[in-house]
């Protein structure tokens, strides 16, 4: 009976080493990736969007580059895992996430409550405004609206004087905005009774109409405007308005992942404080951006 009993515990440990040899592959074997002990994915697959710089660019080679790519090498290393890094246009980030083709997005993606039911996020690594851009030339650059920062979560009696005064600088123009944004979602809805609205599928397409005269102003994220500001096309445009902040503009831009992924979250957050804590956060973002953009 106890011979039978060995005989039985050898032939499932025999079968379980069988399967973990088949559902425990390296990378680049066809099989799922390794795990480490902080349940980390090794490989660790990132999305970027490939078409925001300086956060993400895509070279006519195809190689990717701008801030969050060397952060998510850093943020890699850190975990002792090796980063896989592709593009994935901006509308279908969120469901590609979902149905598993990556572990992670790094695509200066705002925190929202709206994308806080479809994902996790990480601590925000970026915090900055969002500013108005028009041609230099435009009477929208000549108009004072009382304030440098106007925070919508806090609406005091200033803030809705800069409001009122930025609706009718811009009441019957045509605004440009990334599609599927908090920008889109903040013209939608302050201003989508006032201006009308042009979505664009990336920031780079609705820089180039801005450039061009197509439009007579865009939002962004000043840090996704400063490539446009400081290039050729971007030299006869300049911000006007307040830098606008706060309420569905989100507390930052940070990491997302699969709701429930608690390990792999808890790893990222760590990898993010210490790379804001040894400074390497600060300097990255003052290598792409020129001015300390990270979120303290």
């Amino acid at each position: 009976m106890k011979k039978l009993v060995l005989g039985l515990i050898a032939v499932v440990v025999v079968a379980g080493a069988a399967y973990l040899a088949t559902h425990r592959t390296p990378s680049g074997t066809g099989g799922a990736p390794a795990v480490t002990d902080q349940g980390v994915p090794n490989p660790l697959r990132v999305a970027t969007e490939g078409a925001y710089p300086p956060f993400n660019v895509a070279e006519p080679d195809g190689t990717l580059k701008g801030f969050e790519i060397d952060l998510a090498k850093d943020l890699c290393r850190r975990m002792g895992v090796k980063c896989e890094i592709a593009a994935q246009a901006w509308d279908g980030i969120i469901p590609g996430l979902q149905a598993g083709k990556y572990d992670v997005i790094l695509a200066g993606m705002s925190i929202t409550d709206d994308r806080r039911q479809a994902v996790d996020f990480t601590a925000p690594y970026v915090l900055t405004p969002a500013y108005f851009v028009a041609p230099k030339d435009s009477p929208l650059t000549k108009i004072d609206f009382g304030l440098q920062r106007l925070d919508i979560a806090n609406m005091d009696e200033a803030s809705t004087q800069a409001m009122d005064k930025l609706k009718a600088a811009l009441k019957g123009k045509t605004v440009g905005v990334q599609v599927a944004t908090i920008h889109a979602n903040f013209l939608d809805t302050y201003l989508g009774d006032t201006v009308t609205i042009r979505r664009y599928d990336t920031l780079q397409n609705l820089s180039l109409d801005l450039a061009t005269g197509r439009v007579d102003a865009g939002l962004a994220d000043m840090t996704g405007w400063q490539p446009f500001l400081e290039g050729t096309d971007g030299q006869n445009a300049a911000t006007f308005g307040p830098g606008i902040t706060g309420g569905l503009l989100g507390p930052g831009i940070a990491a997302a992942l699969r709701k429930g992924d608690g390990r792999l979250l808890d790893a990222l957050n760590n990898a993010i404080t210490a790379a804001k804590e040894d400074g390497t956060m600060k300097k990255l973002a003052e290598q792409w951006f020129h001015f300390d953009a990270s979120a303290k």
